[in-house]
């Protein structure tokens, strides 16, 4: 995630590069030995069902047991063992999660009007039927995801939502995972992970519904899976590495700035951290504020890696430069500490999600604690989509009905365009409605 060549023409003569990573900022690659076990995997699961679910499961997850299934009693208790002040936490994020999507949802309207005498066009906002949900587990598990895939999916009004979660405690899946799906309404949760969660998920193995939309982040061979199935079931992005950019200007704090682009950097070795900033100051302290943390942070190796190879700051003249610079990166988390937000909001137009003021940080959202959803898309798809919501569980459907006394106004001129395009059958399903009105 950094500018290219044309990119800084683009952003204006004012533009200082100070830090940015080696080579051609493009998403990475596709592994082929990757998107070849993928594809060996589904065509296997395909053919040999949960015989090969479960073969997988017990070679690459760990499973011991001969259910999938987690037991109601076990989902409902998971969170027992836990910390309360985790259990709180968990509760707050799930219910703030649901509550911003009924407020989404509650924005998205059916209507009906008539748009010339005699039609009246129509949209009805239609749940999808069956839902597969990835809760990742691995290094770190992510424990807000539930509250993001399977509680906005409940509150959307989806009727049929599968989980599925990695084994990660001999043999168990995580028991704070679980509680998080308990929180956010999962009613079945299944101990598998990976390729063949995806897979049992969307060829109906689990519960024997075929999924038809799958949501969820996890690591490439979830992504290839997820890219190899779709178009078979819906999915919600193709996520890469997860994504932070800062803009900041003399107000700033450049141990607040350093803190955040780090949080997010420690999510993987390959996560882009960058800073457009419009204050010497911060272009050179932050860089080594970074380095100052990095030698405290216990994730330092991952980080530290991430800030090395994939890290970026630009220094610019103008707040101006400043918001090109990251309309045309596009990232996936954007912060602004700086004055006059209500100018940085109006001006921003390509990002996931938006944090606004020194009070407003990504974390919030990524444990589910500011209530918008942090399943967002990557690699500059925030160009031309938004992230996961409530309106990605709703099918925006459109319909029609016409009086006799509209035949005339439509179907003449279906009928011009069809002869035009020589398309006889389209002209003749018009011609002859317009034969029976007598017009």
């Amino acid at each position: 995630m950094h500018l290219t060549d044309q990119d800084k023409e683009r952003v204006g003569a004012g533009l200082r590069v100070v830090k940015e990573p080696d080579g051609p900022d493009r998403p990475a690659e596709r592994d082929p030995a990757v998107a070849a076990t993928v594809s060996e995997m589904l065509s296997r699961i395909e053919r040999d069902g949960m015989d090969a679910v479960l073969r997988y499961a017990r070679e690459l997850d760990g499973f011991t047991g001969s259910e999938l299934r987690v037991p109601d009693a076990e989902l409902a208790a998971a969170g027992d063992a836990l910390p309360e002040a985790l259990r709180s936490a968990l509760q707050a994020g799930a219910e703030r999660t649901r509550r911003f999507a009924a407020m989404q949802r509650a924005r998205l309207q059916d209507f009906e009007e008539e748009v010339l005498p005699g039609v009246v066009c129509g949209q009805r906002f239609v749940p999808v039927e069956n839902v597969g949900a990835y809760l990742p587990a691995g290094r770190f598990p992510l424990l807000a995801s539930a509250f993001m895939t399977v509680g906005v999916a409940d509150v959307a009004g989806v009727g049929n939502v599968v989980s599925a979660t990695p084994p990660s405690r001999n043999g168990r899946p995580h028991p704070a995972v679980l509680h998080a799906a308990h929180l956010s309404g999962a009613r079945s949760v299944y101990a598998v992970g990976g390729v063949q969660a995806l897979a049992a998920m969307a060829f109906g193995l689990l519960d024997g519904v075929p999924s038809d939309m799958i949501v969820g982040a996890g690591n490439a061979y979830v992504a290839e899976a997820k890219r190899q199935l779709f178009g078979r079931v819906g999915i919600d992005v193709l996520a890469g590495p997860s994504e932070v950019a800062v803009i900041a200007d003399d107000t700033a704090d450049a141990a607040m700035v350093a803190s955040d682009l780090l949080a997010q950097a420690e999510h993987g070795p390959t996560s882009p951290a960058s800073l457009a900033t419009t204050s010497e100051r911060l272009a050179d302290e932050v860089p080594r504020e970074i380095e100052k943390q990095l030698a405290g942070l216990a994730t330092a190796e991952i980080a530290g890696a991430a800030w090395r190879d994939h890290g970026s700051v630009y220094l610019t003249e103008t707040r101006e430069e400043a918001a090109r610079v990251m309309n045309l990166l596009a990232p996936e988390h954007l912060e602004v500490i700086a004055e006059d937000l209500d100018w940085w909001l109006g001006e921003l137009r390509n990002y996931g999600s938006l944090f606004l003021g020194p009070w407003s940080t990504v974390v919030y959202a990524d444990k589910g604690m500011s209530g918008t959803n942090h399943v967002l898309p990557t690699a500059r798809g925030a160009r031309y989509t938004g992230g996961l919501s409530v309106a990605g569980f709703l099918k925006q459907l459109t319909y029609q009905r016409a009086t006799r006394d509209a035949t005339a106004a439509q179907a003449r001129p279906t009928v011009a365009v069809s002869d035009f395009e020589r398309l006889v059958g389209h002209r003749d399903s018009a011609q002859l409605r317009l034969d029976i009105v007598g017009g």
